[in-house]
């Protein structure tokens, strides 16, 4: 039986990660007991858990590091990554939206636009987002803290994840336009899917039996 190396993500997409692969008979409660535990072994069922940060894990399962792995949309969406994609979960949903502050969206027509400057941690969607409108766009890469470059005048308007928009209207900041729902997905290596392809077919077919 091939062995399988399974990356799932730290944060808020870990436990329902965990559940749906013990909904499958692969139990990783040794993970969910010690949180620091980075590497568990399930040597019954040849199967291996990687606990990492959700942005590494397309990098872990496009080099075989894991041959299966648990991504949101959006990290997928921004890396680009040449990955099979078989699965959406549905967990973890929350969209990515284009905001502004409430002042500023009052009189704005974004129709208009010609040229914006946005504050982002996600730079390749935010682009080819705008491109796709005609728009010329500055891009400030940040990596945490989005809300606060309108505020102090780094940017006018952020690219950013909203799941409540709580954090958007605390800020003064509203929604202008949505540009894609994120949920997380099931990724496969490419290689693993065909030197493995039994074991890889069957995960994926179990998993789709649970979320279907």
């Amino acid at each position: 039986m091939d062995q399988i190396t399974i990356a799932i993500p730290k944060g808020r997409n870990f436990k329902p990660s965990v559940e749906i692969f013990k909904s499958i008979g692969l139990d990783v409660s040794v993970i969910v007991e010690d949180t620091r535990k980075l590497l568990a072994a399930l040597p019954e069922e040849n199967v291996k858990f990687l606990v990492i940060r959700d942005t590494d894990i397309p990098t872990y399962v496009e080099y075989g590091a894991a041959d299966i792995g648990v991504a949101g949309r959006d990290v997928l969406a921004e890396q680009g990554r040449d990955l099979y994609e078989p699965l959406d979960f549905k967990f973890g949903f929350c969209r990515m939206v284009l905001a502004e502050p409430k002042e500023l969206r009052a009189g704005d027509d974004p129709s208009k636009w010609t040229h914006i400057r946005v504050a982002t941690k996600f730079p390749k969607i935010t682009e080819n987002y705008f491109k796709g409108k005609g728009i010329q766009v500055e891009i400030i890469k940040l990596y945490g803290s989005i809300e606060l470059a309108p505020l102090v005048g780094l940017s006018e308007r952020i690219v950013d994840l909203v799941s409540t928009g709580r954090t958007l209207k605390e800020n003064g900041l509203v929604e202008v336009e949505e540009i894609m729902k994120v949920t997380a997905r099931l990724i496969v290596n490419r290689a693993s899917l065909k030197t493995k392809y039994e074991r890889v077919s069957y995960i994926i077919e179990e998993l789709r039996s649970i979320i279907s």
